[in-house]
């Protein structure tokens, strides 16, 4: 008994020490690199290069292919605004099928959802001042 709440006790401090870990800066992030996702691989989940805080400033890491793991699906790194700072959610796999990152959730297939992705159709305009921030046949 007693090794099994040292254990519980060892799981829960690692736990909270990961969650302890959390990027939160004033800083925003530079815009997301474009990437070109190699041809799909069997077995294999493409994980989306991200902007990465290191030593006080942004560094980009490689997208990266990663081993597919059955009824799950690859949430990717990204940051989100709080209030006036910003904060790292890492990338973690979540159970169930994939919901809006392929198809229209991703309408230019580069592994960014649409919702994060300041250049939906690479053109080198950002959506927000795009007048057809969608057209497929601008590359």
């Amino acid at each position: 008994m007693l090794k099994k709440v040292i254990l519980a006790a060892a799981i829960a401090a690692s736990f909270g020490s990961a969650m302890a870990q959390t990027i939160i800066i004033r800083e925003a992030p530079p815009p997301m690199r474009v990437e070109r996702v190699p041809g799909a691989r069997a077995g294999w989940e493409w994980a989306p290069g991200h902007w990465d805080w290191r030593r006080g400033r942004y560094v980009w890491v490689e997208g990266r292919w990663m081993r597919e793991r059955r009824g799950e699906h690859w949430v990717a790194d990204r940051w989100e605004r709080r209030g006036d700072r910003w904060a790292l959610v890492g990338g973690h796999w979540e159970r169930g099928a994939r919901m809006g990152n392929r198809g229209m959730g991703d309408r230019d297939h580069d592994g960014v959802p649409n919702r994060y992705d300041r250049d939906r159709d690479n053109d080198g305009v950002p959506n927000r001042v795009d007048s057809n921030p969608n057209n497929p046949y601008r590359h």
